[in-house]
């Protein structure tokens, strides 16, 4: 079936013409936005293969030029190469990941070879290569900007990272490694939300629904009505099943469908245990072949870590100061399971989000069950989207003739405080079948500037929701109006980049300097002042009580430790994979357990992994890079003490990390752009205090 979809599609590259192709064109739509309702599946493979064909001729352009090499023909030149193939790639993945279907994941198969056998070839370009270095050698008489010599030394650095100074045979090898990866990314990728889709779970009595919420059943009966089925359906979507590990009193019933979650991938068709060892193995061998010891050490040199022994001092010194109250907080979780269940139970990963919460009840009178009826999605919107204009005096627009993949998604004009049109963001909340679990950040069109014009960006944030029930509204968790914010603060670094060159604008920054803008933003979830702009009941109107925002507040800091110890074990299993100097010798699950011993409170479960459904580190680019969200907690809770002194909304604060944070993208090194806001070099001091490790 795949050979004669193929086969298909390669006819039809042949015979489709231009004129009918809209990646051809310049789009006559709002903002230049993507025509989403004229693209068919059988546009894409031409527009790629033309793509590829023109940007080959760019660089053929470049190296053929007889002129001495300088910034504009060659370094411009390049940044400026390959318009149609980024044009068709950024449309084909997005949709690829959020409403993706058998064709277009087929089709991705074929895709992904074409287009890194492409970055070979111009990465591997001897010609381009002496170019851009005899422009790089020639640096300190140029007379450039800081963001023009960043380009410089990114361009350059972008060629001796993908194998420019290797011999020709270990070019050769460095080509096959890398085409392999990107295929293998993918490959892990589709197995990870084919196996995530497989999963249902069918419950009919009502002692199976044992402790869930009204909303939680309506969702289940919903989502089994959907697909034609009587009775109750939890999936591993996070909003089916979250809420039930959280509430169901049926421990059988949490062990089976934790046991499912947490063996995602990991045998059967869609098994990714011999896709992530091989992974593993081709990342060593291509650290190897630049004489590095290990994967780790290649990437790290280019973050603001610098090298593994940053990375695990980090998560050493973590490890140690969270320890303590995680085991205090495991045996305050314990007892309270012994005297509910009125007899000896030891806690198991299935019971932890159950009983957690049960002891959080107890303790602050606090649960989504409570908070949901006053985070209805629509208000989350406006207090999400209200943020950005009290801080930076943004508008958002819905616009309905702009044309979107899926009629769930809604698309904004977002303009800046004096008027001026700044970008377009699309929003997709809810999950369903074709799209990848998670959440995130990408774009459509990044921000550049050429002469008088400004390009301004086209972005996406998308994320898995809980969806309407019956009559109610998207009620959301706690959690998930969080989630937002995190997202939106991404959506800001990108919409608001004020940079010249593409390649550097946005959220095109050092991994662990990414999450700042982003995780900054989660802060504003436990203020009262930023709760009370929307948080309302969404049938009565009536403001979110005080009484439990001192409860949001009083309970924010629950299970903090264990939370740490979580976010931990990621880091320590991704940095176990990514210095590794020889290829895996042991069992996955040998390998898991002894990778992150030091950071697991409970039994380690028999025929259950992470890693193969690890995507952030296997088919999302945080490879030796998970650490970065607790390098990041410790950049945004020191920023955000900045706001916390000045006021939360004070707007010359806001203009400042505007300034020096979200508008400069990639320009300079990440710590000169923090310390041109922060005036210093972060410290651990916030994140310990603010969560109540330390005074």
């Amino acid at each position: 079936m795949k050979k004669i979809f193929l086969s298909v599609l390669l006819i039809t590259s042949m015979t489709l013409s231009a004129a009918s192709n809209p990646f051809f064109k310049k789009y006559s739509t709002p903002r230049e936005t993507i025509p989403f309702n004229l693209i068919k599946t059988e546009h894409y493979l031409p527009a790629f293969e033309e793509g590829i064909k023109q940007a080959q001729a760019d660089i053929d352009k470049i190296t053929s030029n007889s002129a001495e090499p300088t910034f504009e023909n060659t370094i411009i030149a390049l940044e400026n190469s390959g318009e149609l193939l980024d044009k068709t790639a950024n449309c084909f993945f997005n949709v690829l990941y959020t409403d993706g279907n058998d064709e277009l994941m087929e089709l991705s198969q074929t895709v992904q070879p074409m287009l890194s056998e492409h970055s070979n070839n111009v990465s591997l370009n001897e010609s381009l290569y002496k170019r851009v270095k005899a422009v790089y050698d020639n640096m300190d008489n140029l007379n450039l900007n800081a963001e023009q010599k960043k380009l410089l030394t990114n361009t350059y650095e972008s060629f001796e990272n993908s194998g420019a100074t290797l011999s020709e045979d270990k070019k050769e090898k460095y080509r096959s490694i890398s085409k392999e990866l990107s295929q293998l990314s993918l490959v892990f990728a589709q197995n990870v939300q084919k196996s995530t889709n497989s999963f249902e779970m069918l419950l009919t009595s009502e002692d199976e629904l044992a402790g869930l919420p009204e909303s939680v059943k309506e969702a289940a009966a919903m989502a089994a009505k959907s697909k034609g089925k009587e009775g109750y359906l939890f999936t591993h979507q996070a909003p089916s099943y979250v809420p039930f590990m959280k509430y169901s009193s049926r421990r059988d019933l949490r062990e089976k469908m934790y046991k499912s979650y947490a063996s995602r991938a990991l045998e059967g068709e869609f098994s990714n245990v011999d896709v992530l060892k091989r992974t593993a193995e081709l990342r060593l061998e291509m650290a190897q072949l630049f004489g590095f010891e290990n994967y780790a050490t290649r990437v790290l040199r280019k973050r603001m870590a610098q090298n593994p022994e940053n990375v695990n001092k980090l998560l050493d010194d973590l490890t140690a100061a969270y320890t303590p109250l995680a085991k205090e907080e495991m045996s305050a979780v314990q007892g309270f399971a012994v005297g509910m269940e009125g007899q000896n139970i030891d806690i198991m990963p299935w019971d932890w989000s159950y009983y957690s919460n049960k002891l959080k009840d107890a303790r602050y009178s606090i649960s989504d069950e409570v908070l949901r009826p006053y985070f209805p999605l629509e208000s989350v919107k406006k207090g999400v989207f209200g943020l950005a204009t009290e801080l930076y005096g943004l508008k958002f627009k819905k616009n309905p003739k702009i044309q979107v993949y899926n009629e769930e998604v809604d698309a904004y004009e977002v303009f800046d405080k004096d008027g001026k049109y700044l970008a377009v963001l699309y929003t997709d909340f809810h999950p369903r079948d074709g799209k990848r679990p998670g959440a995130w950040k990408n774009d459509f069109k990044p921000q550049w500037k050429e002469g008088k014009k400004d390009s301004r960006p086209h972005v996406i944030i998308v994320m898995n929701f809980t969806r309407p029930t019956g009559d109610k509204p998207a009620l959301l968790t706690y959690d998930e109006a969080e989630t937002f914010l995190h997202e939106f603060g991404h959506a800001l670094h990108g919409m608001l980049s004020d940079v010249t060159y593409a390649s550097m604008s946005g959220t095109s920054v050092y991994r662990d300097f990414v999450e700042l803008p982003s995780q900054i933003l989660e802060n504003y979830m436990g203020e009262k002042d930023f709760l009370d702009t929307f948080a309302a009941h969404y049938e009565t109107g009536e403001k979110i009580p005080a009484e439990l925002v001192e409860k949001i507040k009083a309970s924010s800091n629950f299970n903090v430790g264990y939370g740490c110890l979580r976010q931990l074990t990621f880091g320590k299993l991704d940095m176990k994979f990514h210095t590794i100097e020889k290829p895996l010798d042991m069992p996955l699950f040998e390998f898991e357990t002894l990778a992150t011993e030091t950071t697991q409170l409970m039994p380690a479960v028999d025929n259950t992994s992470i890693a193969t459904a690890f995507s952030h580190i296997f088919a999302g680019g945080y490879a030796a890079g998970y650490y970065s969200y607790k390098w990041a907690e410790v950049l945004d809770a020191d920023a955000f003490s900045v706001f916390q002194e000045n006021g939360l909304f004070d707007k010359e604060t806001a203009e400042s990390f505007r300034k020096c944070i979200l508008e400069r993208g990639g320009t300079e090194d990440p710590m000169i752009l923090y310390k041109n806001f922060r005036g210093q070099e972060p410290t651990i001091d916030a994140m310990m205090k603010r969560d109540g490790v330390r005074k």
